[in-house]
């Protein structure tokens, strides 16, 4: 855990979070929090650390995301000395698509 980041603040907006339970509750929800352009960036992140995670190459994570070579090596950082969320995450997010087609 980032002690950088830790404090009441913050517990509140991840215990916040934590209550969403449909992805229309979370829609609403990051509507009201974040401009458009940061919900984009988020997902834009995230989607990039997916494609590394399956070795993709940055020229390909350029043009299929638009993500700027920077940003394509932070969130390359993030997966390599960071806290493992991404890592946790997909791993959850693959659980769940094994289970769904069942």
């Amino acid at each position: 855990m980032n002690s950088k980041i830790k404090e009441p603040s913050v517990d509140f907006l991840f215990d916040a979070v934590l209550t969403l339970k449909t992805r229309d509750e979370c829609y609403a929800f990051f509507e009201d929090l974040c401009t458009v352009p940061e919900i984009k960036a988020m997902s834009q992140r995230l989607l990039v650390a997916h494609m590394l995670s399956n070795k993709k190459v940055y020229s390909d994570i350029v043009a299929e995301t638009g993500a700027s070579t920077a940003t394509i090596s932070r969130v390359n950082r993030s997966l390599h000395y960071g806290s493992d969320g991404y890592v946790m995450v997909f791993k959850r997010l693959d659980d769940v698509s094994k289970k769904e087609k069942q």
